[in-house]
């Protein structure tokens, strides 16, 4: 295995599968045996989800609601998420704890940084609610801020894209694959990889971005595997 410790970042909008909005349970039951997979060949895994298919507090924000207040219904939805996957998970019998940002202590236990690498030590799958607990922060910087607080070799950002295009590969046919790209270049070239935020956490910390299909059955293995998949961001 290439990596021992991963932080797995996935949108809310990766749970939706083929509906409009919401959660498909085949697409989680999917994710939960490709997650078991690694588990069993002894990596660790944690999880950073966002909310997306639920609730957007940017949305939120530009259709008038307090940014505060969509920020927070944000987070909520991320632990709805998260809920979710972790039911997913226990049911393909992966041991599995669910921390949060905010205190929800009847559904979660709160984020202690100690708690969580014991967890992963041990085995579980560590899933990450709550974003920062802060609003105005995405979930993306969240996964940044939790990869470095848990010492994660690397974040794995499951996309429903192959990679990183120098165009948007939905749109523009002609669109170019990068394999590998330093974090100056995504930044001198202008591409959408995370937001600065998150993205300048990560460079500064040295901490590779890969990111990859997640929608294709085995690609989280191969990826763990050190294979050439997706797109890396290193320095």
């Amino acid at each position: 295995m290439k990596y021992k410790r991963i932080l797995l970042k996935l949108s809310g909008e990766a749970l939706m599968g083929s509906r409009q909005y919401g959660i498909d349970p085949e697409r989680l039951s999917e994710y939960a045996q490709d997650i078991k997979q690694i588990i069993e060949e002894g990596v660790e895994v944690a999880i950073v989800i966002g909310g997306g298919n639920i609730f957007r507090g940017v949305a939120g924000a530009s259709a008038g609601m307090d940014r505060v207040q969509g920020d927070h219904m944000g987070m909520l939805a991320t632990v709805i998420n998260g809920l979710a996957l972790q039911s997913a998970l226990e049911n393909a019998d992966v041991p599995t704890r669910l921390q949060t940002a905010i205190k929800i202590n009847e559904v979660a236990e709160p984020f202690i940084r100690r708690k969580a690498l014991r967890h992963l030590e041990k085995g579980r799958v560590v899933i990450f609610g709550g974003g920062t607990g802060n609003p105005y922060f995405t979930t993306d910087s969240a996964a940044v801020l939790r990869a470095i607080e848990i010492e994660a070799d690397v974040i794995l950002k499951g996309t429903r894209v192959d990679g990183i295009y120098n165009a948007d590969p939905e749109k523009d046919k002609e669109a170019i694959k990068f394999d590998n790209i330093s974090f100056d270049d995504v930044i001198r070239k202008g591409l959408k990889v995370m937001d600065t935020t998150a993205f300048t956490l990560s460079q500064e910390n040295e901490l590779p971005i890969i990111v990859f299909d997640m929608n294709r059955k085995g690609n989280l293995m191969r990826v763990v595997l050190g294979e050439k998949v997706g797109t890396e961001v290193s320095l």
